[in-house]
Parts: structure tokens; C-alpha cells; sequence
């Protein structure tokens, strides 16, 4: 047997006998399998629903100005954002219109995820930002004369994202932003407490988030049940993992150290490889003498 074979696996099964908590909700059961196939026994608990966006008029109003006066640029930050413009696009009729008009229009996209939701639409970006941040994006454009261009750009949530938004405006372009989905409670809270009462008790060996908005609501209700200190405590000690940069942001600001940022690509595959490669080396420290 030469070295290289007996060297211990810190991949493979090495999320045997772990616990890791999903706050994923839209895909929790792929990311679900992911981890149980590597070993792991998973505590489900979807903090956050995806909705369209209640503002039919407006999503409908912006396609039509895509279609009809076309943009100089389109902007995405998110997969889900595409998908659902498409689905508001279909529904009314303009799907064929709406993808031609994406197609003849320069796009940028923050990272890989709105680039894969495009493709089965036979659409590709033309861009795809230097990081998958905003400021990311902010680096791709910066070199670039924006002044009196007219800017689509796809937003999520609630988010306002004043820091792209002002400095688009800033460079002297006109910005037309869309909210097409919406986040919404997905547990009930009290499932959120008793997650937040499983990590405080120091039972679950890893949580993955997979958005800024899972971070949020944990974040709230433990707030609510006068947990904040005993959970950011309790998250000291637990392997937290976050899909990209953008996750692991909204984790510091809330004083959260992420423990597993998987570098490069930035979805759930990347990250289970990550989470289960941290765990299999920390289980080989932990078992040498």
C-alpha cells in the first residue's frame, strides 16, 4: 500500500454521524440528499418561502418596457429573478418577446446562478460580474461610459440595493429596477425556536445557509425569544456554512463568523463539498493522537 492510499478520506461518508441544519426551503429535499448521501442526518427547518411578487402591474409594466423600448443594459443578481420575470412574462402572453428582447440586450449577471437559469430558455449573458457581489458588478461597469444609459436591473425581496442603485445613477445612467419575487416566512416559529434551541444546546454539528434572508429570520426570532446572545454563542461553536460571499456578508454583519465558504462556484453542490471536506479533516485531527 503506497502513501497516497493510506492517507484517510476527508471527504468520503464524512459527514457520517453529523447533524447539519437546513434553513434551505426551494430546493430543501436536492440539498437535503445531497448531504444524506454523505452520511449526514439532516434537521429540516425552511425559515424562508419564495413568492412572486404581489405587484403584478408593475412586473407586467416593466417586461413591456424590456420588449418595447429596450434597455442599453439588463442586470440580473439572481437566478430566481430571471425565472420568475419568465414566468410573469409567459403568463402574459410574452414569453417569445421577452426572451428575444433579453437575448438582443447586453446582460450582466452577479455570479453563475442567473447564467444556469437561463440556459434551458436558449439564452446566455453577455457578462458575468468580476465577483458575485455587488460589488462585483461595480467593478465590471466601472470602466465603462454609463451616462444616459438606461439600466434594467432585477432586484429580490425588499431590497432597495442603494449601493448599485446610486452608483449606476451616480455614473450618470437611468435605472429601472424590478422586484419579481418576494421572501415570506416558510416555518412556523415556533420550529424556528426549537432549531434555535437545538443549537444552543450544541447538538447539530453544522448549519448551511443558502440565503441572506434564512440568516434574517433566525436572527429575528431568536431576537423575539430573547435568545440573540445564547444563539450567536452557541454559533461559535457549530460549523456555520454559507453558499457564497453575499451569504457570508450577512452572517459577519450580524457578528457571525462563517466557518465553510466553498471558493469559486457558488451553489449547493460546491458547498456540501466543502462542508463534508472541513468535517472529514476536522475529524481526523480530532481522531490522531
Amino acid at each position: 500500500m503506497n502513501a497516497a492510499s493510506a492517507m484517510p478520506d476527508a471527504t468520503a461518508d464524512a459527514l457520517v454521524g453529523c447533524r447539519v441544519a437546513l434553513p434551505e426551503s426551494r430546493a430543501l429535499e436536492v440539498f437535503a440528499g445531497l448531504l444524506e448521501r454523505r452520511g449526514a442526518e439532516v434537521w429540516r427547518c425552511p425559515l424562508v418561502a419564495i413568492h412572486d411578487s404581489l405587484d403584478q402591474v408593475a412586473i407586467e409594466a416593466w417586461l413591456d418596457t424590456v420588449i418595447e423600448v429596450p434597455f442599453d443594459h439588463l442586470i440580473f443578481l439572481t437566478g430566481e429573478g430571471f425565472t420568475r420575470l419568465t414566468g410573469f412574462a409567459r403568463r402574459a402572453g410574452h414569453e417569445a418577446d421577452w426572451l428575444a428582447a433579453v437575448t438582443r440586450t447586453p446582460t450582466l449577471v452577479r455570479g453563475p446562478k442567473p447564467g444556469r437559469a437561463m440556459k434551458p430558455f436558449g439564452v446566455r449573458p453577455d457578462a458575468v460580474a468580476a465577483a458575485p457581489t455587488t460589488e462585483g458588478i461595480i467593478e465590471t461597469l466601472s470602466g465603462q461610459d454609463l451616462r444616459g444609459q438606461r439600466i434594467g436591473v432585477q432586484l429580490y425581496g425588499a431590497e432597495p440595493n442603494r449601493r448599485l442603485l446610486d452608483f449606476l445613477e451616480q455614473a450618470g445612467a437611468e435605472t429601472f429596477p424590478v422586484w419579481p419575487y418576494r421572501y415570506a416566512d416558510a416555518a412556523e416559529t415556533g420550529r424556528v425556536s426549537e432549531l434555535i434551541e437545538v443549537l444552543i444546546a450544541g447538538e447539530m454539528d453544522a448549519i448551511a445557509f443558502t440565503s441572506q434572508a434564512q440568516v434574517r429570520r433566525l436572527v429575528r426570532v431568536a431576537r423575539a425569544d430573547e435568545h440573540e446572545g445564547a444563539l450567536f454563542a452557541a454559533l461559535t461553536r457549530t460549523v456555520v456554512a454559507a453558499i457564497g460571499p453575499v451569504v457570508a456578508d450577512e452572517l459577519r454583519a450580524h457578528g457571525i463568523t462563517p466557518t465553510v465558504v466553498p471558493e469559486g462556484q457558488y451553489f449547493m453542490k460546491p458547498l456540501v463539498s466543502a462542508l463534508s471536506r472541513h468535517l472529514g479533516e476536522r475529524a481526523i485531527q480530532s481522531a490522531s493522537p
